[in-house]
């Protein structure tokens, strides 16, 4: 009971760092910055509310929490700019989202990210704590020009390390203080953290008020876009030896290779010789979270009961027992499931094109010398 009362606290707290705060809409951004907009329309902040993302809603669906209390509990970090958060997160209140109210449908905002004055740590998970200035943004850009839309400046530390996003993306705890999804990352300056690699500096200016030639993307690559961006993270390595052959999954990011308990990743390795194929089975990455020995949807789980997830600057080894010949093309790929197959009946995503498809991390080809 005093965990639960914790928590409580802790998410009511959480809910009026936030509340009763009114936020530019993405809208406005859109005159000035028009190449970064273009890049946000793509990314999961912009699509990480219930009404754009099938998965998150599908999961969300089956909450006892939504479906005993009527809350929605993901509004502090999905739908953070929600009008009525705090009644979506606050006790004894209720709360849900609304496609007809816009505070609902902006998804992580321009300005609410631009807002993040600081972050609240917490056992539990973090918290944004949000600059009371409406219009009022942080950012990277030393000296930027006067806007007549807002004030600007670039000397808040969490932009600079990165820490800006570990607000969200830091680690989330359910009631049996299982971590369900954590990076396990520590951001410091001058090495690679959140931004480096999930904003890489790409062509294209900044604004049209003030022109640059590179700008921070705006994309955000992750598991649902842009992965392209992200392959340069991961090595794939070919070893010939007598009797067999080892492919090398070399992650050199700074995190787990995925985070989220739903994904499954896979490496799947073929043999072409004289035009036939040889497939192997496929090797599998997996965090599996659940109850008495078996998986089961986050808010039950109160144990890790499988990991074989690559690890943060892990190195796995896989060993295939076939002779190589001179001339064999060893096919390597690496990709991964936004849901694990066979959870996707349980989350009534089985027609869902986008749970369903593999995607495609790393791609190679070895030719046997």
């Amino acid at each position: 009971m005093k965990v639960k009362y914790l928590l409580t606290i802790f998410l009511t707290l959480s809910a009026t760092l936030i509340a009763n705060t009114k936020f530019a809409p993405n809208s406005e951004c859109k005159s000035c910055h028009p190449v970064i907009t273009q890049e946000y329309e793509t990314a999961m902040h912009k699509n990480s509310t219930i009404f754009k993302d099938p998965i998150h809603k599908a999961v969300w669906d089956g909450h006892p929490v939504n479906k005993k209390k009527g809350k929605y509990k993901c509004a502090k970090c999905h739908t953070p700019t929600a009008s009525n958060i705090k009644d979506m997160m606050g006790k004894g209140t209720k709360g849900v989202p609304d496609a007809t109210d816009p505070t609902h449908t902006e998804g992580i905002s321009c300005a609410f990210c631009h807002r993040i004055e600081s972050i609240k740590h917490g056992d539990m998970s973090n918290s944004n704590v949000v600059s009371k200035k409406e219009k009022h943004y942080f950012g990277t850009m030393k000296n930027a020009i006067e806007s007549e839309f807002h004030t600007s400046s670039s000397d808040n530390k969490n932009f600079q390390n990165g820490n800006v996003c570990i607000g969200c993306h830091s680690h989330k705890k359910n009631k049996a203080k299982l971590n369900v999804c954590s990076t396990n990352i520590s951001n410091e300056m001058d090495r690679a953290n959140c931004v480096s690699c999930h904003m890489p500096k790409v062509d294209g200016s900044v604004s049209n008020v003030r022109e640059t030639k590179k700008h921070s993307f705006h994309g955000f690559p992750g598991a649902h876009t842009h992965q392209d961006m992200l392959s340069k993270y991961i090595g794939l390595e070919f070893l010939k030896n007598i009797g067999s052959f080892e492919v090398a999954v070399n992650n050199k990011s700074s995190h787990a290779l995925l985070l989220h308990p739903l994904r499954l990743s896979q490496l799947r390795v073929s043999v072409e010789r004289n035009t036939k194929i040889e497939k192997f089975k496929p090797e599998v990455f997996v965090r599996v979270i659940g109850k008495d020995g078996k998986p089961t949807p986050p808010w039950v789980a109160d144990a890790v009961i499988k990991d074989t997830m690559i690890k943060a600057n892990e190195k796995r080894v896989v060993t295939y027992k076939k002779q190589l010949q001179q001339g064999d093309k060893v096919h390597v790929t690496l990709g991964y499931f936004l849901v694990k197959p066979k959870a996707l009946k349980k989350f009534g995503l089985e027609k869902d094109e986008v749970a369903k498809k593999f995607y495609i991390l790393k791609k190679e080809t070895f030719v046997v010398k």
